[in-house]
């Protein structure tokens, strides 16, 4: 890469030009998961979509591997590359409301905290993930499951439109009607097609639930695990509610002789009248006594932020995920074994529900391929000694392979680690039911690939 090609693109971007020779380079291609140590050639922090087509253009005409960062939060490291160019959209949080029409244009840096916090001001939200420091972006293009996903749908299924570039360093808006088959693949086919610099969402009311963290003893997992798989399947549409294995941190509801032991837990989030919370939740509370809870009203970005302490940058991240048609009683089986093993108060397991407003869209309306499944599972195994890796990457392996065998073949791609990448059957299965389209629809938008650092779908 020769010094007048870099001038050139130092010309054409209007924010930081970061290269191994600057001195913010270590802050710049440091990412969220401390297993991934990548070193671009480049990191251009756009200002603006004429600097990621800037970007784009360059990465193509040098040859050069391309990575998107959105919010960061790429438990694969997707967001980074050796030897070649990050877009970083770190600069570029905007949020703006419009509470008459009840959409938010988002640009494509902001987290789900933005999102929040400038929306609930208006008493409007979306379904927005479980952890807020996570980027809009990258939740929206895989799918996007949240607290309020079983009342409003999945992130993508909210999506109005999205301002993207393409390979060719086109600027173009797509929607329902321009560009209809990109807009398709972007809800759900994940960062393959497109760089998308902003996106326009259908809010909807929203503003303080009841709901947060209820611990129960290991003892009852079994009878709550196959309390939950019968309960939210009918259970009202406000009502979001999954199950985790957690080690429970010092905080002010644990009790002090309690704080470090593993339990299963319950996380509600009642969306409806706030005098019909308790009544929604009694059949919950009659399962098993809790040992600890916080559950109580609060506004929905609070409870949209309540694990973000357990997930600091600077962590180690290993992931798996499955999707679910049935919960099995040897699914339950698995999940008994292997969640009380949970190894570090960051690790954790969880199964969130996919149905309610989720089932309602048709199967063939978005690129998202799993509208037939009933939950979706993630493991993630988080730590902070690089001594444990081996350790903490066997427990994740050894919990999905268990319950593999009772699950469909792909899973969620926002819960992929790198190495599923690599496997082309995993990379199918996990776009689902609509693979063959999406390499269609790349075919006409990429068709040299230079959008492949994710799961890809190789044109």
């Amino acid at each position: 890469m020769s010094l007048p090609t870099l001038n050139g693109l130092q010309e054409r971007v209007h924010g930081a030009v970061v290269t191994p020779k600057d001195p913010g380079y270590e802050e710049a291609r440091t990412v969220y998961n401390a297993m991934i140590d990548r070193s671009p050639a480049v990191v251009v922090r756009a200002a603006n979509a004429g600097d990621a087509v800037a970007a784009v253009d360059f990465a193509r005409e040098a040859a050069l591997d391309l990575a998107v960062r959105g919010g960061a939060h790429s438990v694969p490291g997707f967001g980074t590359v050796d030897d070649g160019v990050v877009l970083d959209f770190s600069a570029m949080r905007g949020v703006r409301i419009d509470p008459v029409a009840r959409t938010a244009r988002v640009e494509a840096g902001a987290t789900w905290a933005d999102l929040n916090a400038a929306a609930y001001a208006f008493g409007l939200g979306v379904t927005g993930g479980i952890i807020s420091t996570t980027g809009v972006a990258g939740l929206t293009l895989g799918g996007g499951f949240g607290h309020v996903a079983r009342r409003f749908g999945l992130t993508c299924d909210n999506l109005i439109s999205a301002d993207v570039v393409t390979a060719e360093g086109r600027l173009l808006v797509v929607n329902e009607d321009e560009h209809g088959d990109l807009f398709w693949a972007l809800r759900g086919g994940s960062g393959n097609f497109a760089v998308v610099t902003s996106f326009e969402f259908r809010l909807h009311p929203l503003r303080d639930i009841f709901g947060g963290p209820m611990f129960f003893e290991l003892e009852h997992a079994g009878d709550i695990l196959r309390f939950y798989r019968e309960f939210i399947q009918d259970a009202p549409e406000e009502l979001g509610l999954f199950p985790g294995f957690h080690i429970a941190p010092p905080l002010p509801f644990i009790p002090e002789d309690r704080v470090g032991d593993t339990f299963i837990a319950l996380v509600p989030c009642w969306s409806g009248a706030m005098e019909d919370a308790e009544r929604v939740l009694r059949p919950v509370r009659e399962v098993a006594p809790t040992v600890a809870e916080f559950v109580g009203p609060m506004p929905y970005p609070a409870l949209n932020a309540a694990f973000d302490p357990l997930l600091p940058p600077g962590l180690r991240h290993y992931w798996k995920g499955l999707f679910v048609t049935e919960l099995t009683d040897e699914a339950i089986a698995a999940h008994l074994e292997y969640g009380p093993r949970v190894p570090t108060v960051n690790s954790t397991m969880h199964l969130y529900p996919i149905n309610g407003a989720c089932h309602r869209v048709a199967p063939d309306a978005t690129a998202w391929g799993h509208r037939d499944a009933t939950f979706a599972t993630v493991i993630p195994g988080v730590w902070d000694d690089p001594a444990r890796d081996e350790e903490m990457t066997a427990w994740v392996r050894d919990y999905h392979d268990a319950l593999a065998p009772h699950s469909a073949a792909g899973g969620y791609v926002n819960f992929l680690s790198g190495d599923d990448a690599e496997r082309q059957d995993k990379v199918r299965a996990s776009y689902g039911t609509h693979y063959d389209r999406l390499v269609e629809v790349k075919r006409r938008y990429d068709p040299g690939n230079l959008f492949h650092v994710n799961q890809n779908i190789a044109p």
